[in-house]
């Protein structure tokens, strides 16, 4: 997902294209990595001054609803960045960057748990660490 193709998707679901989503989405072309609320109020504090975190947040919740972010939690805090995939797929995390690489296989062929009788309806797996150039 890139900044055209996450206004394109506004679009065609009928939502209104504004500054201020072209503006935080534009903050996720330049990161390639994590956000959170935060720092995107950090970030457009000086454009937008009374920007509030519930504006930021409908704004997050509705870019993950239409598969434009996606998102996960770190040190308890919800992180958001662009959907960079349309196929399953997993995450190696920075912890001090937020830089993310894809993994492509997934460990869930290794788990019985279809054999268990439970009934899984997803799954997420993330390992966290430094990437190469932290370290």
């Amino acid at each position: 997902m890139n900044l055209s193709q996450a206004l394109d998707c506004l679009k065609e679901k009928g939502y209104k294209h504004t500054d201020k989503r072209t503006d935080i989405l534009r903050l996720f072309e330049k990161r390639k990595g994590y956000l959170s609320a935060k720092d995107i109020q950090f970030k457009l504090k000086d454009r937008y001054a009374g920007l509030s975190f519930d504006t930021i947040y409908r704004n997050l919740s509705l870019f993950v609803d239409l598969g434009i972010l996606e998102a996960t939690e770190l040190d308890g805090e919800k992180m958001y960045q662009y959907n960079c995939s349309n196929h399953h797929h997993h995450h190696l995390i920075c912890l001090e960057c937020g830089k993310t690489e894809t993994i492509e296989a997934c460990p869930m062929a290794q788990l019985p748990v279809s054999h268990s009788g439970f009934l899984v309806t997803g799954h997420k797996f993330e390992i966290y660490g430094c990437c190469e150039h932290c370290r």
